[in-house]
């Protein structure tokens, strides 16, 4: 390697992954080199572990990613969380600590090529300069089986540190064999406090807005906070815009805040984790019987673009899994909303299936039903042979009925109660009992309806007088 080489990979990433390691001086906070026309959330990116706002979880003392901070010793890691949640930062941040070569690849636009060379680079610096690499590979998730399969051989050799960025859930997106490698460091979206912090050290900051004398009211970066949805990017880009509208001196208000806000986009990935989150939210609430919630939940899931018919079918299935027949006329109300909201469309169509979430939720719950099917499929897969028995056969030709085929069978509207002493299972499995009613609702009607008939079969009773006993109704 020439020594204009080796200068390029002493100098490699000087300017974000350099920081105070193990290895020499530490380089002056890049910020201060930062374009000043750069965004804001650039120019505010933390440089210190002390300046990191959030995920105490994973940066209190004593933490995993505090211990590898503090001791300079990163790790491979797959980083989960939303976006602006700081999965980057905190990636540059163990770069500098570890005096590592920082080198940033986006999985969206660059492939396995890329990676080739991101490697042999990170080889022989390794080899010439004894400088670690660390590869960080955003929307890691993007990469199919394969892509993600070639970073395998090198982080096993510790050719390079991989740290995968990813929005979405690793258990459904990474590879086994690379998460066993790279264990995965969970993200929550920012609090209110946090981003509070992360506003008022903008305004303040010589590197943010401090230069242009701004003030803000309290209600407009409450309002700022609650905005950004746990996303320190768009927080400071909604302050960014809102400083651009009141000028050098100026003051945000809330009206400047709105103004700048403009629309708050629901956060909402149809394909993605959060769209099971919510449907889950909404099922589970409806389960529990709270319509508020099963409000909520389906408006968030509207809002953010959902499919109103995916809504329905989810819906129907509710009513027949949760509410079964404690109240059997949940499964007609869902199929009218469906039905309703495919002749309506949106927005009107919309009540419709508000009107049957709320029915949902507030009707009796039993999922015996739901149960008692599991139980039969169960039982069918163990016992898929058992002959029907010859009374409940049907017997359409003469040779049949010669086999016994019908022999026995009594027309139950026929009997005085509406049922024959006669069994419908298969020898083997009679007496078996897969749907049990539950207490509450219609089911309790039902319950009492079934004991009366296991009641009269067992009696066996000759005819009565009409009218002189009845099934309760």
């Amino acid at each position: 390697m020439t020594d204009k080489e080796l200068d390029l990979f002493r100098d490699d990433a000087s300017g974000a992954g350099r920081g105070t390691g193990a290895r020499g001086p530490a380089p002056p906070p890049a910020a201060q080199d930062a374009d000043a026309d750069a965004p804001l959330a650039a120019r505010m990116r933390p440089r210190r572990r002390e300046e990191f706002r959030g995920q105490e979880h994973l940066l209190a003392e004593g933490k995993p990613l505090a211990v590898m901070l503090d001791q300079g010793l990163p790790s491979s890691m797959i980083l989960w969380g939303p976006p602006g949640s700081g999965k980057t930062t905190l990636a540059r941040l163990l770069a500098e600590r570890s005096d590592a070569a920082f080198v940033a690849f986006s999985a969206v636009t660059e492939g396995i090529p890329r990676v080739r060379e991101i490697i042999g680079e990170a080889r022989e610096r390794l080899r010439a300069t004894g400088r670690r690499t660390i590869l960080f590979c955003d929307e890691i998730h993007r990469f199919n089986k394969a892509q993600q399969d070639a970073f395998l051989p090198h982080v096993e050799e510790g050719t390079v540190v991989l740290i995968g960025a990813t929005t979405e859930n690793p258990s459904f997106e990474i590879v086994r064999p690379l998460l066993s490698r790279a264990p995965v460091f969970v993200l929550e979206p920012l609090g209110t406090d946090a981003l509070l912090s992360i506003l008022r050290d903008a305004l303040e900051s010589e590197l943010g807005l401090g230069p242009r004398r701004l003030t803000a009211s309290d209600e407009a970066l409450a309002f700022m906070a609650e905005a950004a949805d746990g996303d320190a990017r768009r927080a400071l880009g909604l302050l960014e815009t809102a400083a651009r509208l009141v000028g050098a001196d100026g003051t945000i208000d809330v009206e400047r805040a709105r103004e700048a806000l403009q629309h708050r986009h629901a956060v909402y990935d149809k394909g993605g984790e959060e769209h099971y989150n919510l449907i889950s939210a909404l099922h589970k609430a409806v389960r529990g019987s709270d319509p508020d919630g099963a409000l909520y939940w389906l408006a968030r899931m509207l809002h953010g673009g959902e499919d109103p018919l995916y809504i329905a079918r989810r819906l129907v299935r509710m009513a027949a899994e949760d509410v079964g027949l404690a109240d059997p006329r949940a499964l007609a109300v869902t199929i009218s909303a469906r039905d309703a909201y495919h002749f309506l469309g949106s927005p009107e169509g919309e009540l419709a299936l508000a009107e049957a979430a709320v029915y949902l939720a507030t009707a009796p719950k039993s999922n015996r039903v739901y149960a008692a099917w599991g139980a039969a499929r169960a039982r069918a897969r163990e016992a898929p042979s058992e002959p029907v028995p010859l009374h409940i056969r049907n017997a359409p030709t003469g040779l049949m009925r010669e086999l016994g085929y019908g022999e026995g069978y009594r027309y139950d509207p026929e009997e005085e109660h509406g049922v024959a002493p006669q069994t419908y299972l298969p020898s083997r499995l009679e007496g078996e009992r897969f749907y049990e009613p539950g207490p509450h609702g219609y089911e309790k009607t039902i319950a009492e309806r079934l004991a009366w008939w296991d009641e009269k079969r067992r009696e066996g009773l000759p005819r009565r007088a009409k009218g002189e006993d009845a099934p309760p109704e």
